[in-house]
Parts: C-alpha cells; structure tokens; sequence
C-alpha cells in the first residue's frame, strides 16, 4: 500500500514542476488533451509499480494500448491514470488527480487519489475503510501509517432538506440535467456542486454530497481508483438503472453511465 501511495506522491510533484512552467497542450486521435506532465507521470507510476510488483500487470491511460485478448486473462492489475483532469490542469484550476487502483476479478479492491495542487490524499481499502489525509506531501517523510494520519470516511454531514448533487463542470450532459429536475419535480431541495477530474467521486466518499450521476463517456482509469475510495467509505457506484456494480477490464475499457452514491444517511 505504502508503495502505491508513494508512487502517486511522486508523481503529483513531477506534475507540479511542469504546472508551475509553461508547457505545450498536445491532442490525441480522440481530441482529448495530452501535456509532458500526463507522459513523466505515467512513466514514474509505471517505473514504480514493475519494480515492486514484476508479476502484477499495469493498464494505463497513457501506457502502451493493449487488447483485450493480452488483458483477459488478468486476475489482478494496476489501473493508472497519472494525470486525470488534464481539462482542469491546463486551465490551472488546481482540480486534477493522480489515480492510481488496484482490481481483482474486475473489482477495484484498492485505490489512491492524489490532488497535488490541493496536498489531498484520499486512500481507500475495502478491508481498512477510506481516509482523507490533508498536507499529503509534508507527511511523506514522517509516516508509514496513512490510514493513522488521515480522517476517515465518510464525514459527518447535515444536508438538512438539501439533495446535493454533484456534475461535472466540463462534462455536463442533458441526461445529468435531466436526472436533477427529477429530484426537483418531488418537491426537494436541490443544491448542485461542481468540480474537476475524480475529485467528484472523493465528494461523494467524504459524503459531501448525496448523487454523482455520470450519463456521459468515461474510461476505466477514470473511475477504478474512485471507486475503490467510494465502496471502502461504504457507498456505490453502480451502473445507471440497476443495482449492478461498475465493473473493469471490460472488452471495452468505456464505462456505461453510472450513478454513485454516498454511504452516509
């Protein structure tokens, strides 16, 4: 665990030297931004995780592409996005994670965010819970403990007769709009949150907000260490509709809408 923490630790300071610079916005086949921070993170998470674990594989968002007749027979493996919220980053908002998760037999049993322009750390264990640990990067020198260090979660949360729900603020779609006056057509009193990268999945852990939907396009990467974060904090995140959890190393590494919910009553 210490070693995967450390791995998305370090990988938040290589991405905060080229934050603080300027740097060039590359574009991929599917128009989605690419920086020299995605790449140097990406190399040092992977460089990290062969070390350690020469016979757990590595699926990333900026590694090598690989098919799904090279994945399938994969009972555990590391789930990497080392700069999520590239949006976020080039906008320098301060809103983009390192994520990195651990899946067994298609469920992400562990997993790490790291907002390094923040210093939050959020870890979660399906057997240990889920902690947020503040001042991440002054700790690291100072701890070998992260679940003693942190706060666990969920926190304790009063919405009164507030419903809130959390959309993306660079993703937001008619089904996510849609979904939100439901909730108001009952009555309700609904108070929308906004934030960037998976950042909205360590909302709903925390239990600052009751509802993340996403009815619009994602990755695996995207979501397998926030989901590792939420279930550990006694939430879900399952598929829109159904009681089905959000599986992964799906044929096709796209997710399906999905809601996830908050374990705090």
């Amino acid at each position: 665990m210490n070693t995967v923490i450390e791995a998305a630790l370090e990988a938040g300071e290589t991405v905060m030297e080229i934050y603080n610079k300027d740097f060039d916005v590359e574009y991929k086949e599917d128009d989605s931004p690419l920086t020299i921070a995605d790449q140097h993170a990406n190399q040092l998470i992977t460089d990290v995780l062969n070390r350690a674990f020469p016979d757990i594989p590595v699926l990333s968002e900026e590694g090598q592409p690989l098919s799904y007749e090279e994945r399938a027979a994969w009972n555990t493996f590391f789930l990497v996005d080392p700069l999520d919220g590239t949006k976020e980053f080039i906008k320098k908002n301060g809103e983009f994670t390192v994520n990195i998760a651990r899946v067994e037999n298609g469920r992400p049993v562990f997993g790490v965010i790291y907002a390094p322009a923040l210093d939050l750390l959020y870890i979660g264990d399906q057997e240990k819970g889920a902690v947020k640990v503040e001042n991440a990067a002054a700790l690291k020198k100072d701890t070998s403990d992260w679940y003693h260090a942190g706060v666990k979660l969920p926190l304790s949360s009063d919405f009164e007769d507030t419903i809130r729900v959390i959309a993306s603020r660079s993703h937001m779609s008619k089904e996510t709009k849609e979904f939100i006056d439901q909730l108001k057509s009952t009555g309700e009193q609904v108070e929308t949150v906004s934030t960037g990268s998976s950042l909205k999945l360590c909302l709903i852990a925390e239990g600052n907000a009751q509802f993340y939907p996403r009815f619009a396009p994602t990755m695996e990467w995207d979501t397998g260490a926030g989901q590792a974060i939420v279930e550990a904090a006694g939430g879900s995140v399952r598929i829109a509709g159904t009681d089905e959890t959000l599986n992964y190393n799906k044929k096709d590494l796209h997710n399906p809408w999905f809601l996830a919910e908050t374990g705090e009553e």
